[in-house]
């Protein structure tokens, strides 16, 4: 949860936060009543949140899934499926009870973290649950809920090794009509935090975060010094609001890769297992990068109420703000890959990444084709705003193509055709669609060429075709 934390402590090891993550960034272009209106040109409105159930709903009765083997060329370092007895609270061998008003966590918060079973508890069915608890008759004071942290602070990757965070977990089962306030987060924090050293030159990685109920998901890096600095703190380096569809329904993977066996290292954020995010060790000055990333870190749950990022976007508990909403946590996995081993590619390889890329059109010199097949999520290729439009990879040599992957931005494809061409004049269709989606689309095509385009015909957005990235796969 972003922000803003001053030294903690010795005696209290509450590390202190004030989590904007991008609020002063994109409250301008958002709409304070709930979602969807224009963006920064060049990209497009933020899709308005799905109506959810009026009421918070009870902690999930479904079996519990197990925590996943770790993915190829890793190992499971660590792992919580909270499989204790119904009511009881964490295991305090693993985790730390946060208490105390949430005004001492430096982000506006107004409730206040306990270790109550009545705001953290095990279900007895493998779930954890965050529970927040009004009472008396003003929406602005009188909330409780629960903040926990892993005792241990060892989880990071070592020099030329990948080390992997991840949760599933469903957001409180509000909607922006009765869940303004509501703040939950899965985030992890430095350890040189707990031994004096301050933030954010220590390093804060947020993997989840929602403000009040709006069914998205941010990502964000904090580091270096607050304000300003290199990160721009207090609002982070992050990826801005991600659309979380069925978020708030049902359980979902919330992931965070640090990847020290690439140049430049990488912070890649995912969601459901697609990559909607890259942070480059570039970005930043070298020693804020180290500070910042390259240590171990302890892991962090929490249901806040109000406070900065909330209020950016409209929002902070009001009189339609439901008691009880819960953040009900499945399991939590730590993975690494040491130093020096590699995961074999998907079958096929990804044929387009660094090969050369041309468009149709670019909106303006910052967002070339040449973006949208760096392997980079942070960057993009965005088109001028008109139909039709497209964007072409030479793939070096003929190939046969069996799949093509397609991260959108905002302002996606509506109507698009994937092409192939062996001379980059002669075009053939492998698909076609009038309904694109948008977000992360995965095509299984069949044909071949050296060249291949997505060809759009008509914008699902008043802006253009925007890609972070054009995913090409095959032999």
């Amino acid at each position: 949860m972003s922000t803003g934390h001053a030294p903690t402590p010795p005696t209290r090891r509450r590390p202190r936060r004030l989590r904007l993550s991008l609020a002063a960034l994109t409250v301008g272009a958002l709409s304070l009543a709930g979602l969807a209106v224009a963006a920064a040109p060049g990209g497009a409105a933020t899709p308005a949140a799905a109506p959810q159930a009026a009421a918070p709903a009870a902690a999930q009765a479904a079996a519990p899934a197990a925590v996943p083997a770790p993915p190829s060329g890793f190992t499971t370092t660590w792992s919580d499926d909270f499989s204790g007895a119904a009511g009881t609270g964490v295991n305090t061998g693993n985790w730390k009870y946060d208490t105390g008003p949430g005004s001492s966590f430096g982000t506006g918060e107004i409730e206040t973290m306990t270790n109550s079973t009545s705001n953290v508890f095990q279900d007895g069915n493998g779930h954890l649950v965050l529970k927040a608890l009004h009472s008396g008759s003003d929406p602005r004071s009188g909330w409780t809920s629960g903040r926990i942290e892993t005792q241990a602070a060892t989880f990071g990757a070592p020099a030329g090794g990948v080390v992997m965070m991840q949760s599933s977990i469903q957001q409180p089962n509000l909607s922006t009509a009765n869940g303004a306030g509501y703040w939950p987060a899965f985030w992890m924090l430095g350890s040189t935090l707990r031994t004096g050293t301050s933030w954010p030159t220590s390093g804060e990685v947020d993997i989840l975060e929602d403000i009040n109920s709006r069914s998205s998901v941010f990502g964000t890096l904090h580091c270096g010094t607050n304000p300003g600095g290199p990160c721009n703190e207090s609002t982070g380096i992050g990826s801005g609001e991600r659309a979380c569809s069925g978020c708030q329904t049902g359980y979902h993977t919330y992931a965070v890769q640090i990847d020290r066996s690439v140049s430049p290292e990488q912070i890649r954020w995912y969601l459901d297992g697609a990559n909607y995010f890259t942070v480059n060790s570039t970005q930043v000055p070298a020693a804020t990068w180290t500070a910042a990333v390259d240590h171990p870190f302890f892991i962090i749950y929490d249901l806040a109420m109000g406070g900065g990022f909330p209020d950016a976007f409209g929002g902070g508990p009001n009189s339609a703000t439901v008691s009880g909403g819960q953040m009900n946590i499945d399991y939590v996995a730590v993975y690494n890959k040491g130093p020096g081993s590699t995961t074999p590619p998907p079958a096929g390889g990804n044929l387009s990444q660094g090969k050369t890329a041309t468009a149709s059109s670019t909106e303006n010199g910052s967002f070339p084709a040449a973006n949208a097949v760096d392997g980079n999520t942070g960057t993009r290729w965005s088109s001028a705003f008109s139909d039709p439009q497209w964007i072409q990879v030479d793939l070096g040599a003929s190939h046969t193509i069996s799949q093509v992957k397609l991260n959108w931005e905002a302002a996606y494809g509506k109507a698009f055709q994937i092409q192939t061409s062996a001379n980059g004049t002669s075009w053939t269709t492998v698909y076609s669609t009038t309904t694109g989606t948008g977000g992360n689309q995965t095509i299984d095509v069949s044909g071949s060429g050296r060249y291949v385009r997505v060809y759009g015909t008509q914008r699902a957005t008043a802006y253009g075709y925007s890609l972070y990235e054009f995913q090409v796969f095959g032999s």
